[in-house]
């Protein structure tokens, strides 16, 4: 049984457990005084808006130089993927594969997993609950890996500064790939999980 089929909706702030009152337009936590709905206003639509940008800035990402490293007066620039060949062409493999990991491999699957549990949601399609509650879980916990990037460029341009001689600075791909990063963390969090459970019983005649 849900909480709502309890008539009991959680509160988003302190997760406190209050009864339902259908007489209220808008309800408040007895608790912490934060507005709480049965389900989050517009969840799908905010997590498609959100998702569908972070796909198109996915391609810029990818396509323009994420940083730009200036040694005795001349730069060379490189985007992710020529970052990885020249970390494999050093004999960085395990440094290639873990950038690979997370610069390419994270952000397509929090992509197509968070497109995926869309798409289950609205149309009902025979996607067992626990499939989708494993894989929305899984989603925000390799989140926090897609900025490992991000992070490298911070450290090294704060770190490598000595003027003519070798300099590092941030392309406009590493710009673009923070930005798909932070929309992919917000698409997780505006999607309602409890949407998951709203169709449990169709759910559970396909297993």
């Amino acid at each position: 049984m849900r909480a709502i089929d309890a008539g009991l909706l959680v509160c988003h702030e302190c997760h406190k457990l209050n009864k339902q009152e259908p007489a209220n337009h808008r309800q408040f936590c007895s608790r912490c005084g934060g507005v709480i709905h049965a389900r989050r206003p517009d969840s799908l639509v905010r997590t498609w808006a959100l998702l569908l940008t972070a796909a198109i800035l996915y391609i810029p990402a990818n396509l323009l130089p994420i940083m730009t490293v200036n040694s005795l007066g001349r730069g060379q620039s490189d985007t992710i993927m020529s970052g990885i060949v020249e970390l494999a062409n050093l004999g960085m493999l395990p440094i290639a594969a873990v950038v690979f990991i997370a610069s390419i491999l994270v952000p397509i699957f929090k992509m197509v997993g968070i497109s995926l549990l869309l798409y289950s949601v609205q149309r009902h399609q025979p996607m067992s609950v626990r499939q989708r509650i494993v894989m929305y879980r899984f989603i925000e916990w390799i989140g926090r890996w897609s900025m490992l990037d991000i992070f490298v460029i911070a450290i090294l341009v704060a770190v490598v500064r000595f003027g003519s001689l070798a300099s590092i600075e941030p392309g406009l791909g590493a710009m673009a790939f923070a930005s798909v990063v932070i929309l992919t963390m917000l698409a997780a969090l505006t999607f309602d999980p409890r949407l998951i459970w709203d169709n449990t019983e169709s759910d559970d005649n396909h297993d």
